[in-house]
Order: structure tokens, then C-alpha cells, then sequence
């Protein structure tokens, strides 16, 4: 409801024109109605006050007159564009004489936060990682599968279990022993908002301040900045061609180790089986967890699967993350953890504390797709058209680069590294802003190092969100680029 501004000796039923256009003049300046925001009809208004709606018009009217407010015919009043600006100056200048005091856990984050930044917009091809092309989303079977779940009356409307729908559970149960060989109990899964809200769990869960943690070098940033907000400190282990270097284990002490067995990022690494198990003993040995973070396993083009640390022998202090972001949409933000039993309610009690539940109706629908098989038929079409498109971005930097370019992480996944030898670090900045001049977002390998140890430029490549004429355009692109650094 709108709440108006009380006048001394007035009910709200008796208010004039002049008492409605104040009040409301009072809440656009405080930016009540936030950017560029909408105000009610007069007809609501008028409902609301219990007056008669010219009173409304007439208020709204004055407001117009004095470029408060927009309007246009048959659509609801808007704050003008103008004031909103102007309240974003004042906001913007005006400073704090309070000092902030924050938690340590906030202290933490303000010295160390992880960055986003809004996604280029108008560039001719962005390779940036993580983001799927909206043609390859089921639109018609998502639609399908939420109207279906919409349109279930329950017994009653409450909170559901922490851990996630049964029904969800069951299916990923039977999903994850088909794809995977993940053997678990329908009890061991806790549902969650995305792989991102599933490390922060873990990090709460299993992490102290001044405990370490192992992290792969290079490795992903958003687990790292999520368990050094704990306090404990990183243990970085560099990575290979085949993954995290277990051998440089022997004698870390950590309370937990993040990997990405099956495709490491960003390097694209498949770690052997060999290494796997050397992983598990020293997991055993330290009394440290292993968070499998599987995050897009459903990839494979040009090698078999390994089965994933979870389904070895030995395998009791390992969690399991896995989610659809890469499969359906980052926007869904559903993911899934395998816990060993011992721990399952206490996740269970996390997840409870943070948010209740992961939204219902998605998971229901998520788990109708996984009963009609709808899911694996779309993975199944989904990796052939980024086989396809990993296949054009290959094509394209060879033909565009020659030896001038060097390619790992092909086996699998949404992404490839693509290394330039001859071209040194210290150009990496001027390259990657003669690429935006020209339209083209990219990369480098070298934010994700814990410490440089890279003397040449390397870019992270995705092209899950592509099309193969955009994939073939940006790196022509990119090439003219580079040949003026050059």
C-alpha cells in the first residue's frame, strides 16, 4: 500500500489535491518509487485515499506540471527520468560521517570482494565463460514442465524440506547412477541455489578462521574468494595437463580441497585416475573433505569418462557439486550437493537457516524433465551444437593464427584456453582492449593464478553462447587486433 504522508488534523478520506500531490512530491524526492518507477492509476490511488479520483488527477496533474512526473495516456504515471538523476547526484555526493563497523567475516569481504561486472553489450562476439545462447534453452519443455507443476493444487501451501523436493531428489538419485556412476541415498542430496550457494555451505561448514584450504592454480575464483571469507588461508597447488598436481600434497596440511577432476578450469585438464586416487589417500591421511565441483560434466567430445572421485572406493569425505547452470540456464540457479551421510543434517540444518528451500515450482519441473528423459534428450542436443562450435572456434584460430597459437582443454566442456607464446604478458592489457575497440570480449588466463607464473598471453575462450558466423567474425576480429600490437 502506499503510504501517504499523515496530515495534522485531516482523515485520509478528506484529503484534498493539494495533500495528495505533497505527499507524493515528498516520496519522489526520497526516491520511494526507486529508478524511474511507476506510481499507482488514479483510479487505484483514488481506492486506496477513498477520494474521488479527479482529486487524484488533479494532484497528478501538478506533479506533471512541475516535471515530477511522466504521463501518457492509458499507462500509469512514471517518475521523470530527470529527477531520478537528480536524486542519483545527491546520493552519489553526498557523504557519510558514520564509520561502517562490519564483522570480521565483512571486514574480510570488503578487503578482498569478488568482482562482477555487467556483461559488454553491442560487441560482435564475446567469449566470455559461463554464459549459454538462449536458442539452446528448452523453451517449450520448460514451459511445459512449470505450467504442469503450476497446476498441481497441493494440500496445502508451506515450507518444504531443506534438502529439496523428494520428487527432484529421486530423479537425480536414478540421474547421477545413469550419467555418472554416482551410487548415493536419496538423503545424501541437498538441493541449492546454483553451485555458487553449495560452496559457500561447505565453506561454513567445514572452514575456521585460520584453517587453509587447497586451491588449483590457476583455479576458480569465485570458490577461492568463498572460503577465504571464512578467514582460512589458501593453499595454492599448481595445475598440469592432467589436472591438480597430487604429488605436491605429500605434507599440506588443509581442512579441504576444491578440484575440478573431470575438467579442470580454466586449463581443461582430465585428471587420470591415478592422481585421483593419490587424491583420496591424502584426503584420508589429513582428515580433509574433497569438494568434486562437476560442473560441466555433460560435455564430453574426444574422450571417455573417468568416474568422478565420488564413485571410487575410498570416497566417504568427498562432496559433490553439480548443477544445471551449464546444461539449462545460470538463471535458474539450481544446483545439487552429494554429501557422505554423517553430514547430511547438518547441511540439511544450513540450507534450513539460509533460506528455508530452494524454490519449489523449478524443482518440480526440473524433476518432470529428468522422469520423461526431456533432460538427457537435451544435453544430447546441446552437446552436439557446442561440439560444433568448439569445432568453428578451433578451425577459426588456426586459420586466423597459424603456430602463432597453441590450444589445450579440447576433451571437454564449454570453453578452451588458447595460449599466443610469442605475445608477453605485459601486452595482455593493450591486447584485450584493442579486441573491445574492434568488438570482440575476451579473456585472460592469467586473473585466475594465484601468482603469475605465466610469461605468455593466454586467453580463456568460451563459446557456449555463440553462433559459429560470430564464433568466425570475432576471430577475425581478434586477429586484426592483434597484428597492430604486433
Amino acid at each position: 500500500m502506499i503510504q501517504m504522508k499523515t496530515i495534522p488534523g485531516a482523515r485520509a478520506g478528506r484529503m484534498g489535491a493539494r495533500e495528495i500531490y505533497e505527499a507524493l512530491r515528498d516520496q519522489i524526492t526520497a526516491r520511494v518509487y526507486g529508478n524511474d518507477g511507476l506510481l499507482p492509476s488514479s483510479r487505484t490511488l483514488a481506492n486506496e485515499m477513498g477520494v474521488a479520483r479527479s482529486t487524484v488527477t488533479v494532484a497528478y496533474e501538478q506533479l506533471a506540471a512541475e516535471g515530477f512526473i511522466e504521463t501518457r495516456h492509458g499507462a500509469r504515471p512514471r517518475v521523470a527520468s530527470a529527477v531520478v538523476e537528480r536524486g542519483r547526484t545527491r546520493a552519489a555526493s553526498r557523504p557519510s560521517a558514520r564509520k561502517v563497523r562490519l564483522s570480521a567475516f565483512g571486514e574480510r569481504l570488503r578487503s578482498d570482494p569478488p568482482r562482477w561486472t555487467e556483461p559488454p553489450r553491442g560487441l560482435v562476439a564475446n567469449f566470455r565463460y559461463g554464459e549459454l545462447s538462449p536458442s539452446d534453452f528448452p523453451v517449450l519443455a520448460w514451459k511445459k514442465a512449470v505450467t504442469a507443476a503450476m497446476a498441481r493444487k497441493p494440500e496445502r501451501l508451506a515450507y518444504d524440506d531443506p534438502c529439496g523436493s523428494l520428487r527432484l531428489r529421486t530423479a537425480l538419485q536414478a540421474y547421477l547412477w545413469r550419467s555418472r556412476s554416482i551410487r548415493c541415498d536419496v538423503d545424501q542430496i541437498v538441493v541449492v541455489n546454483g553451485s555458487q550457494q553449495g560452496l559457500d555451505i561447505c565453506a561454513r561448514l567445514l572452514l575456521d578462521s585460520g584453517d587453509r584450504f587447497v586451491m588449483e592454480d590457476p583455479g576458480y575464483q569465485m570458490a577461492r574468494h568463498t572460503f577465504a571469507a571464512t578467514g582460512a588461508g589458501t593453499v595454492p597447488i599448481p595445475v598440469d595437463t592432467d589436472g591438480l598436481e597430487t604429488a605436491r600434497l605429500d605434507g599440506v596440511e588443509a581442512r579441504l580441497a576444491y578440484v575440478t577432476p573431470s575438467h579442470q578450469y580454466p586449463l581443461g585438464g582430465v585428471m587420470p585416475i591415478g592422481r585421483r586416487h593419490q587424491l583420496l589417500a591424502w584426503a584420508r591421511k589429513a582428515d580433509a573433505y574433497v569438494i568434486e565441483d562437476d560442473y560441466d560434466s555433460e560435455y564430453r567430445y574426444d574422450t571417455k569418462p573417468i568416474p568422478p572421485l565420488h564413485a571410487l572406493e575410498g570416497s566417504d569425505n568427498v562432496i559433490y557439486l553439480g548443477t544445471v547452470s551449464k546444461t539449462l540456464s545460470p538463471t535458474l540457479r539450481i544446483g545439487y550437493l552429494v554429501v557422505p551421510a554423517a553430514l547430511r543434517s547438518l547441511f540439511a540444518a544450513a540450507k534450513q537457516i539460509m533460506d528455508r528451500h530452494t524454490p519449489l515450482i523449478e524443482q518440480e519441473a526440473l524433476a518432470a524433465m529428468l522422469e520423461s528423459g526431456t533432460y538427457e534428450s537435451h544435453i544430447r542436443r546441446v552437446r552436439r551444437r557446442n561440439a560444433e562450435r568448439q569445432q568453428a572456434l578451433l578451425d577459426a584460430l588456426h586459420r586466423r593464427f597459424g603456430d602463432r597459437v597453441r590450444i589445450e582443454g579440447t576433451a571437454a566442456g564449454l570453453h578452451v584456453v588458447a595460449w599466443f607464446d610469442h605475445l608477453p604478458v605485459k601486452r595482455e592489457s593493450a591486447l584485450v582492449e584493442a579486441a573491445r575497440a574492434n568488438g570482440v570480449g575476451i579473456y585472460p588466463v592469467s586473473a585466475l593464478f594465484a601468482a603469475s607464473r605465466r610469461k605468455m598471453v593466454g586467453l580463456v575462450m568460451g563459446y557456449s553462447a555463440l553462433e559459429i558466423a560470430q564464433i568466425e567474425r570475432g576471430c577475425k576480429l581478434l586477429a586484426q587486433a592483434m597484428d597492430k600490437l604486433d
